[in-house]
């Protein structure tokens, strides 16, 4: 039996492709600042879970994600501060191996799977650089209240609880605080069943804006929205209260799949501007934007469906915040 290979040594193919990825990263990233600014993204990892310990993955193996996957994966988390990331599933093999590459400046929060069939086995997360940020106290998930409580929804929007449940915490970094609520709407199987959720999430978070306005923190939703489009009406749905999209992100391409003129929104990261009523706006300014486009460096002579399944199907994307003097 064949013993498995020590996940810290890689091979030099994987090293030589690290370097290529970060020299590109260099120039696409901006560095880590201390206090003086906060990196923040969001990803989508095509159903993270289980993966082959192996630098190469031996035909007719299942799963496609292996070890050299890993350091890939890494090298772009390891840019930012904070990574909320949506599609962790109930085994946990990919992350705890994640860990080992990212460092022992890197951990994780995470909730249980979701349960039930639109749960899909999943779960929420976020992997942060200890060295950046700190938690600062808040983790929890959002429970809907039906027409009542301070952070109800409207009766009449949604009928059950998220099918995964949203996940918030709050983080400090540069003695600023920050809240991040990360979630992964229900896909359907049609855009409109996605509408209940979206319509339920911003009239939960502009409620919990409300109630936290005099503490002045920042809040911002990041995740996988699954909205298809900016002129439909799962966006309005999702801008009805007031959140704002990141404008660096506007434009951009969220998937690998997606064709020019034709691209998806279904990624977001968002805030409540200052035109927002009587809730906790951004104290921080957005500086910067982007998205990370992986498949000119890792694709090689693979479809983009074998590539999703080593890397994703998503890009990630990110912000950075410049920190108040």
């Amino acid at each position: 039996m064949a013993s498995t290979p020590d996940i810290l040594a890689p091979p030099a193919s994987v090293t030589r492709t690290v370097a290529r990825l970060d020299a590109s990263l260099d120039a696409t990233v901006p560095a880590k600042r201390p206090e003086d600014n906060i990196l923040i993204a969001t990803w989508n990892i095509r159903v993270f879970s289980d993966l082959t310990k192996a630098w190469e993955t031996p035909e007719d193996t299942s799963p496609l994600r292996n070890f050299a996957d890993l350091h890939y994966i890494a090298a772009h988390i390891r840019r930012f501060d904070v990574v909320a990331v949506q599609e962790i599933r109930g085994n946990l093999r990919a992350l705890r191996y994640l860990l080992k590459v990212l460092g022992d400046r890197w951990t994780f929060l995470l909730t249980d799977v979701s349960g039930g069939h639109a749960g899909n086995n999943e779960r929420l997360g976020f992997l942060y650089d200890t060295e950046r940020v700190k938690p600062s106290g808040l983790a929890c998930e959002l429970v809907l209240t039906l027409g009542e409580g301070p952070a109800k929804v409207s009766r009449g929007v949604i009928d059950r609880q998220f099918a995964r449940t949203p996940y918030a915490v709050s983080f400090r970094s540069a003695e600023q605080t920050f809240t991040l609520v990360t979630l992964h709407i229900n896909y359907g199987d049609k855009p409109a069943d996605r509408l209940p959720e979206l319509t339920a999430i911003a009239q939960w978070l502009a409620n919990w804006a409300e109630r936290e306005f005099g503490w002045h923190h920042n809040l911002i939703t990041l995740g996988d929205f699954n909205i298809d489009r900016t002129d439909d009406p799962l966006f309005d749905a999702f801008t009805s209260t007031g959140l704002t999209p990141a404008p660096p992100l506007a434009t951009l391409p969220r998937t690998i799949f997606d064709k020019p003129g034709k691209q998806h929104h279904y990624d977001q990261i968002a805030w409540f501007t200052r035109g927002s009523r009587d809730r906790a706006v951004l104290n921080l300014e957005c500086t910067a934007g982007g998205q990370l486009d992986f498949t000119e460096g890792l694709r090689g002579d693979q479809t983009l469906n074998t590539l999703s399944w080593h890397i994703s199907d998503h890009y990630p994307l990110w912000v950075e915040f410049g920190v108040p003097r």
